[in-house]
């Protein structure tokens, strides 16, 4: 009998956690999101050039950033508020 072989399975990307996110600085955020989306770009650029084997980490990192942008904005209205 011949064997299949197994398709390789990439680890799932890890979600960011609002409640941790919460925990940090703006200046902390903005990093955040910067390292955010140059993961994002780099993956967008894997898959453009069909390396990319987990194509749903593209969705994960994307919902990431938009959580941290939600976070670091919520931060800054209450800096504004403080004022």
């Amino acid at each position: 009998m011949a064997t299949r072989k197994k398709k390789e399975t990439a680890a799932p990307a890890k979600v960011t956690k609002a409640a941790t996110l919460r925990t940090k600085d703006v200046a902390a955020l903005q990093t955040e999101v910067k390292e955010l989306q140059k993961a994002h770009f780099g993956l967008r650029m894997q898959k453009a050039t069909q390396q990319l084997s987990n194509t749903s980490t593209l969705r994960v990192t994307r919902r990431d950033i938009a959580r941290a942008k939600t976070v670091l904005a919520q931060k800054e209205q209450e800096a504004q508020a403080a004022k």
